[in-house]
């Protein structure tokens, strides 16, 4: 049940991007349908910032669409800009974008580049294009991005000023926000249309190194990366009105031609962050809008009470992970478009099944000893385990001396270390990991490979496929594993197949190892047996991980979900909690509340029981509270929750969390739709 300590939460404060308001609610000078969608999304947005506890709110540019050489429809969309944000109840902070004050200087820029006309129209608009200010113990700074390089009098009067202010400000907490950021990969990168060139970038990224500067938020990209730098975390954000969809090509499958746009009204994708400022640290939250629009003639509402998620480094029922198969780490080449960069192709990295992993909570990732071979993902291990993610290697038997050598010098990145064997390797297995284990301190756990006859499907059927861990039918080849010299205190991994009981298996893993103070994994399988099926059933995989998680939460099991992103091709095509653009399913929505949900209590958990009464019900002890986990069945329309009285007296009142969506209310007020819907449950003794 441990977790990360940042400390107590100082404050919070919102970050959003490119908003790019037009001059008209229906009006627009770009050739994309999904553009005139603008001043609606942002005007959710301002409603969803007042029903959060925010310190301040900073925009990092592209407040409107028209650029500043069409004065006329400048005008008209900052005042619509304006209008909106006076409902904003938080101080706002505005940053230059591009759109707002010329691009940077390129000379193959699609627009008007910077100009000390365009300078003095913003600050006529808007207000100042640098400054600081400070709340708290932080000091914030927001620079224009766009004068670096550009040989304008007002770049040099900006440098001294930066540099003057950071080194008054040396002793605060600093973050940094721009519009066009550093870098979108690696700090040498060559100069494109979406980073700032040299000599400036050097220049800034050692101004923020040499002044420990915390954090820096960019716009621009309209998408999300995260990036460390000499101890300074750099977070991409997206726009809170469309997608720039060439970097579509990150992912494994196209976006929907029609339905997005191709890519540019990919809503799952729009939103803002809050920041929590910790005493020691902060941690991000992406806030997905989804696309939400608000007409301008619609009253302002209060909305439901929704659960604040956990980040990984905060929780402390982190039992669930998950199996990193595809490439995570490497870079993907976007090709050049013709419309913002058409002379070399750009580096990114896919960053969003990280993003998912922030918001549903997950703490452990499991990968290949192919990825610690390579320094550009051990690096990227580095710049992870501070947000509090935790690395399993994986293995078939012991390695070459190289490799051993590998695991012994990396051993810091990793959290334990799993390795797979065959019956009769087991006495060579055991005399190696004897010598390894006296320099090792890393926790290993071993893993059997099935034979031919462990391959059967329930039905009978024999598939040619691979497959390893132990089984509840084991428990006599564990004793005597046991006795082997060399394999004392190693933990074991578990398999569930789609047709095991969760609970028994979690409860069998956790009297076999835990119990008695060694690790132990649970590998979940979100496919059948057969290699030739396809599955995409969505709701199976929610409640399948739920249970998992549920089941195993302060048991000493970490369970590792065999697939993040979805398996389209190839063999056992089935859905994983991603789809193959990475956004989210609904599981990974189920996976975030039910990690928020466990993290509302405090104190062990107890030996979980099951009952039935319309549905599934999972439960067990939290502290001195009572937790369910309930699978709805077949419920009579609108009628009223039925709580079985085994676990929730009728005394007790019961609080009820939607994990498809979050909302909190009382018991007597929820009315299950039907299977499969899935609710959390507590109630104090």
């Amino acid at each position: 049940m441990q977790a990360s300590d940042y400390g107590k939460r100082l404050l919070t404060f919102a970050v959003i991007a490119d908003s790019h308001l037009n001059q008209d609610e229906w009006d627009c000078n770009s050739p994309f349908p999904v553009n005139k969608l603008a001043n609606r999304r942002m005007r959710h947005v301002v409603r969803d910032l007042n029903r959060r506890d925010v310190a301040f709110v900073v925009h990092l540019g592209d407040l409107i669409h028209p650029v500043p050489a069409v004065k006329d429809l400048y005008a008209a969309a900052a005042r619509r800009f304006h209008a909106q944000v006076r409902e904003l109840q938080a101080p706002l902070y505005l940053t230059p974008g591009n759109h707002d004050i010329g691009d940077k200087p390129m000379p193959w820029a699609p627009a008007g580049s910077i100009t000390e006309d365009y300078i003095r129209l913003w600050r006529e608009t808007f207000g100042a294009d640098y400054y600081s200010f400070d709340h708290q113990d932080i000091h914030m700074v927001v620079i224009n991005s766009q004068l670096l390089n550009s040989g304008l009098p007002a770049e040099a009067e900006q440098k001294l000023w930066l540099e003057a202010d950071l080194q008054a400000h040396a002793d605060r907490r600093i973050f940094i926000c721009t519009h066009y950021p550093p870098f979108l990969y690696e700090r040498n990168e060559a100069e494109h249309y979406d980073n700032i060139a040299e000599p400036e970038r050097a220049w800034l990224l050692d101004l923020t190194a040499r002044y420990g500067v915390e954090g820096l938020f960019g716009g621009h990209v309209h998408n999300f990366w995260y990036l460390s730098e000499k101890g300074t975390r750099h977070y991409l954000l997206p726009s809170t009105a469309f997608v720039r969809q060439d970097y579509s090509e990150m992912f494994q499958a196209p976006p929907a031609l029609e339905a997005t746009e191709a890519g540019r009204d990919d809503a799952a994708k729009l939103g803002y962050f809050l920041v929590h400022v910790h005493e020691r640290g902060h941690l991000c939250e992406m806030v997905r809008t989804w696309g939400a629009c608000v007409a301008p003639d619609v009253p302002a509402s209060s909305g439901p009470e929704l659960l604040e998620p956990v980040a990984p480094a905060r929780n402390r029922y982190a039992a669930l992970g998950f199996d990193l198969r595809r490439s995570w780490a490497r870079g993907v080449d976007i090709p050049p478009s013709g419309a913002l960069d058409e002379f070399d192709r750009k580096r990114v990295r896919n960053d969003y099944p990280l993003l998912a992993l922030w918001e549903m909570g997950v703490r452990h990732l499991r990968i290949p000893l192919q990825d610690l071979r390579d320094a550009a993902t051990r690096q990227r291990m580095r710049d992870l385990l501070p947000l509090g993610h935790a690395f399993t290697l994986y293995s078939y038997g012991l390695p070459a001396p190289c490799d051993q050598k590998l695991i012994l010098d990396n051993a810091a990145l990793l959290a334990r270390w799993e390795i797979s064997f065959r019956g009769q390797e087991m006495k060579r297995l055991a005399a190696g990991l004897r010598e390894l284990r006296q320099k090792l301190t890393l926790p290993v756990l071993l893993s059997r490979m099935w034979e031919h006859e462990d391959n059967r499907a329930p039905d009978g059927r024999y598939y040619h496929v691979m497959n390893h861990g132990f089984t509840m039918k084991d428990a006599d080849s564990i004793t005597r594993m046991a006795e082997f010299e060399g394999l004392e205190g190693t933990g074991l991994v578990f398999r569930a197949m789609s047709h095991d009981d969760l609970r028994s298996l979690t409860a069998f893993a956790h009297e076999t190892c835990a119990a008695r103070g060694l690790p132990a994994s649970l590998h979940l399988r979100l496919t059948g047996f057969n290699p030739a099926g396809v599955m995409r059933n969505d709701a199976w995989v929610a409640q399948r991980t739920a249970e998992a998680l549920f089941c195993a939460a302060d048991r000493g099991v970490t369970v590792f979900a065999d697939t993040l992103t979805d398996i389209d091709r190839g063999y056992f095509v089935h859905n994983g909690v991603l789809d193959s653009t990475c956004n989210p399913r609904r599981a990974a929505r189920v996976i975030g509340h039910l990690h928020a949900a466990l993290n509302r209590g405090d104190g062990p958990m107890g030996p979980v029981e099951t009952s039935e009464a319309r549905g599934r019900w999972l439960w067990t002890r939290q502290g001195g509270e009572t937790i369910a986990l309930y699978m709805a069945g077949e419920n009579p329309a609108n009628a009223p929750l039925a709580l079985p009285p085994e676990i929730f007296p009728a005394a007790a009142p019961v609080t009820v969390i939607d994990l498809d969506n979050g909302r909190i209310c009382p018991a007597a007020g929820l009315r299950p739709a039907a299977a499969p819907d899935l609710y959390f449950l507590r109630a104090a003794h």
